[in-house]
């Protein structure tokens, strides 16, 4: 005897995307967020690349020196061993992950987890960063926020690197990178 599946009461799982320039407020949106679904007593399970030890080696910490427990990986495929019964998934700094990412953040919200990656969706060369573009692709929900241009005060989407360093993945703030808006990110008189 076949017993068709009740649909509706199946845990759904969804990805959701914070992205923008440097000093945007991602990490402060994921954050956000996070702390919402620890309130709701959802078990949450955090992740950050291990390559990221600007404010602390484990913790993920805004700009605002907001800040949650987090757990550094070296590759995104730790992810799915690591992520076991829980109802959330937060990513942060997702575009320093392999080209695994996204495969394991579609993995994750097949089994019914709510997945919420944050992250660059440019290098400081305005071209689309690592993973992040097709994360973008497969989310269900994105949400891009913007920085204020330090130069003119408009809305900013680029982050601008100050130093002559070629190399895409440097660690750095506002002694290193500055969001600018797309005039001033352009302009060569500015740098």
């Amino acid at each position: 005897m076949f017993i068709e599946p009740n649909i509706r009461n199946t845990k759904k799982g969804w990805i959701e995307v914070v992205c923008g320039s440097m000093f945007s407020g991602k990490t402060e949106e994921l954050i956000r967020r996070l702390k919402r679904a620890q309130i709701a007593h959802l078990k949450v399970e955090i992740f950050k690349p291990g390559v990221d030890t600007r404010y602390d080696a484990v913790d993920i910490v805004s700009h605002n020196e907001n800040r949650i427990k987090s757990t550094p990986i070296e590759n995104s495929q730790q992810m799915l061993l690591l992520a076991q019964e829980v109802d959330v998934v937060g990513i942060d700094e997702a575009q320093f992950f392999d080209d695994e990412m996204p495969s394991v953040a579609e993995a994750l919200a097949s089994r019914g987890i709510r997945v919420i990656v944050a992250g660059l969706d440019m290098d400081f060369l305005g071209r689309p960063f690592g993973p992040m573009p097709h994360v973008l692709a497969m989310a269900d929900y994105i949400t891009k926020l913007h920085a204020i241009c330090v130069v003119c005060g408009d809305i900013a989407n680029f982050s601008f690197r100050k130093s002559a360093h070629e190399a895409t993945l440097l660690l750095g703030e506002t002694d290193v990178y500055e969001p600018r808006c797309r005039s001033c990110y352009h302009n060569p008189t500015l740098a």
